[in-house]
């Protein structure tokens, strides 16, 4: 009897693990994990860079921590833009506990990649790089780094979706690829780090983790890692074409399935596309003579890596069609604009700006790509009591155009060393302009005293 209980118990408790979703591997399942583990785990590192921040107007720096890799003996480390990008300095603790400083030698923020090089003069362990292409749902993966500071962590699952398209939020986050989604626990402080196949191969970089949800989480494939990779180390960035051209799946106009192609949605009139007279409507359906079709989102990534692809400065022919007519237009790729403008402090003044990158002229529907881009504003400094807002793109300062960040910092600092004590903004606010007069000095007796001072103007 006693044995018959311990029977019904011992079943009660397998049914218990199933129900929540307890994973269990056999013998030799268990190996392959231990042998995959093994071959990646010296090459894993923390990363710890100091972060330039831009916040309600001020520059700081920040110390924050993220998970990265080795991916050569001489030193190269992969880890994502969003944890080493706009660093002034990168530690990394390797897997024997050593502390190595490192150099930022590029990122690229549209694939969310960057590329980190170790001061080491001894060979190092290295990660060996697989394949995405031939990821399958269903298959084992491990994703390692180090999950909210805990360094040398694993974690196993399995692909849930190999090539998972997630919308475009704001900026667009991930233009040229699809996500892997994997059930492996990732968490803040896994990004950058690797996901591993059993046989201990990298087949993605971790990077994102849907919120509120349990073991939902995405890397970046690393097909298109190893793109991102080489261009930085041979020439410090990724080069882009570009023709200002926003596309839309072909299932948005309708449900006809034997119409190929890809809806041009959005034209930039400041690009090649707009000189040469492409029109939102219109329907591509080749690049330079290679056939180009994207019936679902999914297939929209293929189509902008095909014209990012298109050689800088060299004449690209789109073949269109427009109602019944067929056309060809000719035109030729720009090199595509970073999606982040470099971005400056000017603290007497009380607020950050930052370039005006092809993507702000768009939304701000500006004549010319003019201007800077304010970021943030002190609320208690003088550009907020001149009545300066986040959002304001400021075009010219006492009458002078300005063209570029950098041309505002020179006028900033002439003005500084003039002394001038009234200046004029010529800004933009929504469809509106307006003029906003800093008083330079009107801040400093209120910071003395604690208060705000009263706006002249």
């Amino acid at each position: 009897m006693r044995h018959r209980r311990g029977i019904l118990l011992l079943a009660a408790l397998c049914g218990l693990a199933a129900l929540t979703g307890c994973a269990t591997l056999d013998r030799g399942g268990q190996s392959a994990v231990l042998r995959a583990k093994r071959k990646v785990a010296p090459a894993i590192v923390h990363v710890r860079p100091v972060k330039e921040v831009f916040d309600a107007g001020r520059r700081k720096e920040m110390l924050v921590m993220g998970s990265g890799f080795i991916i050569s003996p001489d030193g190269y480390v992969v880890t994502n833009e969003h944890v080493a990008g706009q660093s002034s300095s990168v530690q990394c603790v390797l897997s024997d506990n050593r502390e190595v400083q490192a150099t930022v030698v590029g990122t690229d923020i549209e694939t969310d990649i960057a590329v980190l090089k170790l001061e080491t003069d001894s060979p190092l362990p290295s990660v060996r790089m697989g394949r995405s292409d031939t990821l399958e749902a269903g298959q084992s993966v491990l994703a390692l780094g180090s999950p909210h500071g805990l360094a040398r962590s694993v974690s196993l699952g399995i692909i849930s979706v190999p090539d998972r398209f997630l919308a475009d939020q704001g900026l667009m986050e991930a233009p040229y690829y699809n996500w892997i989604q994997t059930d492996a626990a990732i968490n803040p402080g896994n990004s950058g780090g690797p996901l591993v196949n059993l046989r201990g191969e990298v087949v993605g970089v971790n990077a994102r983790v849907l919120s509120g949800a349990e073991n939902v989480g995405f890397a970046i494939p690393v097909d298109i890692v190893k793109e991102v990779v080489r261009s930085i180390i041979e020439t410090g960035h990724v080069r882009r074409g570009w023709l200002g051209i926003e596309f839309q799946e072909m299932l948005a106009k309708g449900d006809v399935t034997s119409e190929e192609g890809v809806i041009v949605a959005d034209v930039d009139r400041l690009s090649p596309a707009a000189e040469a007279g492409v029109k939102p409507g219109d329907i591509l359906t080749a690049v330079n003579g290679g056939r180009v079709h994207a019936r679902y989102e999914e297939e929209l990534p293929g189509v902008r890596r095909l014209i990012a692809a298109l050689p800088v400065g060299e004449t690209a022919v789109l073949t269109l069609r427009r109602g019944d007519e067929a056309l060809e237009l000719s035109l030729v790729a720009e090199e595509k604009s970073s999606l982040r403008g470099s971005q400056e402090a000017f603290e007497e003044w009380g607020f950050t700006a930052s370039e005006v990158t092809p993507e702000v002229a768009r939304r701000a529907q500006l004549q010319r790509r003019t201007g800077i881009l304010v970021s943030g504003v002190d609320p208690g400094g003088r550009a907020a009591i001149a009545g300066l807002q986040q959002g304001d793109i400021v075009l010219k300062v006492d009458g002078e155009e300005i063209p570029t960040l950098s041309a505002f910092s020179t006028t900033y600092a002439r003005l500084k060393e003039s002394d001038a004590r009234l200046v004029m903004l010529f800004a933009q606010r929504g469809a509106l302009t307006r003029f906003v007069l800093v008083n330079t000095k009107a801040e400093a007796a209120a910071a003395e005293a604690g208060e705000v001072a009263p706006n002249e103007n």
